[in-house]
């Protein structure tokens, strides 16, 4: 490992020091949320018997994924904030960049799966039971979090072998890809083919399909004669689509936004919002917008 002997310094958002006291309350109150709101709904779908059901199987899988992916980023972000160290080893650098990978790719398969899911109770409710069993769901879902990490590993491999020279300094708050390899000093021609080949398997397959999906499914629901079971329709999926914007809305404009030095506090931002503020919407979106799911928190209360 070429790596080995070098670390990297993570200028994150700490060229702002008047505000690192704000900045690190705001991490840590975002952060305990984020992992209260999760852990919360993980309890909800395991303890409560009427969410036992492939839709909330999802959704505890995606509240599992959630609460790893913060503790992935902010942790580390937190402890440089608390000690003002921003520096980070090359072997450290690594693992949160394969690990950060890893579960992105994993939330874009277990969205597309839960697309899937609500296109077959909208537009074939009569083969519903028959199709998404829960072997199904089971393999939809270990299947995400396998290829997740299977995908992450030959990208991360790739990365261990390149030298890095110069400052080794990273123009953001976390390891990400471009950052990383824009301070490789060694040939980087076979990660700049490979990387195209892996953002269409690891985003943009999983994205077209959700998106078809959801094109199926507004189709459906506008062919439902009566107002009321359009609405009621529309709301089985719209905690769901919320979600899907969010995530890929801010990632697919951090990724298609140039890193150029007058553009790179706003990428930032957005990263700020995809790695951070997603995982602390998810349990709020559904807490607030399902039904069944505040029935289960009032009960438990």
């Amino acid at each position: 490992n070429r790596t080995s002997s070098t670390g990297f310094v993570l200028l994150g958002i700490q060229d702002v020091p008047t505000l690192q006291n704000l900045l690190f309350l705001l991490l840590l109150v975002i952060y305990s949320a984020t992992m209260v709101g999760n852990i919360l709904l993980i309890v909800l779908v395991v303890a409560d018997q009427h969410l036992h059901s492939p839709m909330y199987f999802f959704l505890g899988n995606l509240s599992s994924l959630e609460t790893c992916y913060s503790s992935t980023l902010l942790p580390r972000l937190l402890a440089s904030f608390w000690t003002g160290d921003s520096s980070i080893s090359a072997q450290g650098c690594l693992a949160q960049f394969y690990f950060f990978g890893t579960f992105v790719t994993t939330e874009c398969y277990l969205l597309a799966a839960m697309a899937y899911d609500r296109y077959l109770a909208i537009c074939q409710p009569l083969l519903y039971a028959s199709l998404m069993t829960w072997k199904v769901s089971f393999h939809l879902a270990a299947a995400s979090w396998l290829w997740g990490s299977l995908l992450l590993v030959v990208v991360t491999v790739f990365l261990s072998q390149l030298e890095f020279c110069g400052l080794k300094v990273i123009d953001h708050f976390f390891c990400d890809f471009a950052p990383l390899l824009e301070l490789a000093c060694s040939d980087t021609r076979a990660l700049t083919i490979v990387s195209p080949i892996f953002s269409l398997l690891d985003v943009v397959f999983p994205f077209l399909f959700t998106l078809a999906s959801y094109v199926c499914i507004i189709a459906a629901i506008l062919r439902i004669p009566s107002s009321t079971g359009r609405q009621k329709a529309f709301s089985t999926c719209s905690s769901h689509l919320t979600l899907v914007t969010i995530f890929y809305g801010t990632l697919f404009v951090v990724y298609m936004l140039p890193r150029r030095a007058p553009l790179s506090q706003l990428n930032k931002v957005f990263s700020f919002f995809y790695t951070i503020l997603t995982p602390l919407v998810n349990p709020l979106v559904y807490s607030l917008r399902n039904r069944e799911v505040r029935e289960a928190t009032r009960k438990m209360i």
